[in-house]
């Protein structure tokens, strides 16, 4: 099996995310650095029109958004509580608020010059200017109600003070070692704290030690590839065979087209091939790649036929 391979920018919020799993589980993993936004030429050749980040990538099987991500880092490292889908319902509860509510909150919040000038390291001021704009169009096209201002730090205040209540008598959100719901929140934090530089936690020390617990795992075994290579990668692999039990749906056969439901809406076509309770898995071609099979979470995302 090949090496999984990670497509991000720096700065990506849910990049981090997975960076922080990877060096938890210190699995070794290659990194394949994209754009801040579209165009992607080279990732487009693996998930087609699908434009949020990260991808993940092993040989030719593709996952898309940062919860399929995770769960097959779970397997891989053989720690299932990685995985959204093990943990409990309050757990699951924990994540999906995180997932939405909280990282918008922190987005907006993280408003800052320093911000602008790490931004600016990566990027040009035109590239900036596209970004900006590209990112207030995903904003007018939402489809999911956020905070306003106002709302959202009043929210973030309380939100804090229940973690530094939680963590007053153990390490880690639900007990002694990190699960999903460290990940989840962990990275929405990460962009206020640490790139914005926002001073707004100070007083909150068992919620600061937290965070810098889970920044200490570190990134993990990583060593670069070239953006380019990873295509070849694909071109030479095959997709890992497909169980029967993924295939009792009845759409699988069929074309279809999968989006987010949420923001960035933008979608990816190919046949249904495969679908569990918690994921589909669509077959593409490209002249590129060959075949790859793209996978997608069912939270968050719909599938139409075509």
């Amino acid at each position: 099996m090949s090496e999984l391979i990670l497509h991000h920018y720096t700065l990506s919020p849910f990049s981090r995310k997975v960076r922080s799993v990877l060096g938890y589980t210190q699995l070794p993993w290659q990194s394949a650095l994209t754009r801040e936004m579209p165009p992607r030429p080279v990732l487009d050749h693996l998930v087609g029109g699908y434009r949020k980040i990260p991808v993940a990538q092993i040989g030719s099987d593709v996952f898309c958004d940062s919860r399929t991500i995770c769960t097959e880092i779970a397997q891989l490292a053989n720690k299932p509580e990685l995985d959204v889908a093990n943990v409990s319902g309050e757990i699951q509860a924990f994540v999906s608020e995180a997932d939405v509510k909280l990282f918008f909150a922190c987005i907006g919040q993280s408003v800052s010059w320093k911000l602008n000038k790490k931004v600016l390291k990566q990027m040009s001021l035109l590239d900036l200017a596209k970004f900006m704009i590209d990112r207030i169009n995903i904003g007018r096209n939402m489809k999911t109600p956020v905070l306003k201002p106002a709302e959202a730090k009043v929210y973030l205040k309380s939100y804090v003070a229940d973690l530094e209540q939680r963590l007053e008598q153990q390490p880690f959100l639900f007990g002694s070692s990190p699960n999903a719901a460290d990940f989840a929140v962990y990275h929405c934090f990460w962009f206020m704290r640490d790139v914005a530089e926002k001073p707004t936690f100070g007083g909150f020390e068992k919620f600061n030690g937290w965070l810098d617990r889970i920044a200490a795992f570190g990134e993990g075994n990583v060593s670069e590839i070239n953006a380019e290579s990873t295509l070849e990668i694909a071109r030479a692999s095959e997709p890992r065979p497909i169980d029967d039990q993924w295939k009792q749906d009845s759409a699988v056969g069929q074309q279809v087209s999968i989006a987010p439901a949420d923001y960035a809406c933008d979608t990816t076509q190919g046949i249904l091939v495969g679908s569990s309770d918690d994921r589909w898995i669509i077959s593409r071609s490209d002249s590129a790649v060959g075949k790859v099979h793209v996978h997608f979470p069912k939270q968050g995302f719909a599938l139409k036929p075509l």
